[in-house]
């Protein structure tokens, strides 16, 4: 969490991002712009490739389904999730049309937010370009604009600086072991509890044939 910006928390989804250096790299961002909890669904493994040890700085929450992440996000979290894509009605991100808390859904690096994402988000926003080489960014520099510019509407407080780098925590918020998300009995219960709410023909889940529904705060080291 963001010390002095209580009132407002950002989140970031991952699901669907098929590039190990990307996952990392997003870390990374998520930690340098104050992300509260990285939402990770589908598979319970996380590659931290490329996170340069940022990813040791983060709250890690996993589902295994869209839905389960939504309703934690709405439920518990009280925010809005907002797709980051070129669709219509989106908003330019240097607009800053937030409101409260965020959690942030960022598609996948070929084929962008498929329609299951849309479905969960309340809004979107797009990353407005200037030059004619390139049709979109690449996932992990989308994030980092959107993240930086959530951070700066929040009024999230700047880190120290020492020199030209910024101070790093001594004490990291998790360990564990590498690359996987470690389930609590309490995250168990929570989960159970959610399931409960969720229909059990979502077709938000359909595709997806877990037959045991967990919720994990999780940690890599």
């Amino acid at each position: 969490m963001v010390e002095g910006a209580m009132e407002k928390r950002s989140f970031m989804i991952l699901y669907n991002v098929a590039k190990r250096h990307n996952l990392g790299t997003l870390a990374r961002s998520a930690t340098a712009f104050g992300v509260s909890e990285l939402i990770i669904v589908g598979r319970k493994d996380f590659n931290s490739f490329g996170s340069h040890g940022a990813s040791r700085h983060l709250q890690l929450r996993h589902f295994f389904t869209l839905s389960q992440a939504r309703l934690y996000l709405k439920g518990e979290k009280d925010c809005d999730i907002c797709g980051v894509e070129i669709v219509d009605g989106a908003k330019a991100i240097h607009e800053r049309p937030f409101f409260r808390s965020t959690a942030f859904l960022l598609g996948n690096e070929g084929t962008g937010l498929s329609i299951k994402e849309m479905a969960i988000c309340d809004f979107f926003v797009y990353i407005s370009q200037y030059g004619c080489g390139t049709a979109s960014l690449n996932v992990a520099v989308a994030a980092s604009i959107v993240l930086h510019h959530f951070a700066v509407w929040a009024g999230f407080s700047e880190r120290q600086r020492d020199g030209q780098k910024f101070v790093v925590s001594e004490h990291p918020l998790r360990k564990g072991l590498r690359n996987t998300c470690m389930e609590t009995p309490e995250a168990i219960a929570g989960m159970r509890q959610l399931k409960k709410m969720v229909n059990a023909h979502d077709w938000l889940d359909s595709d997806l044939t877990y037959g045991k529904v967990e919720c994990c705060e999780c940690g890599i080291a």
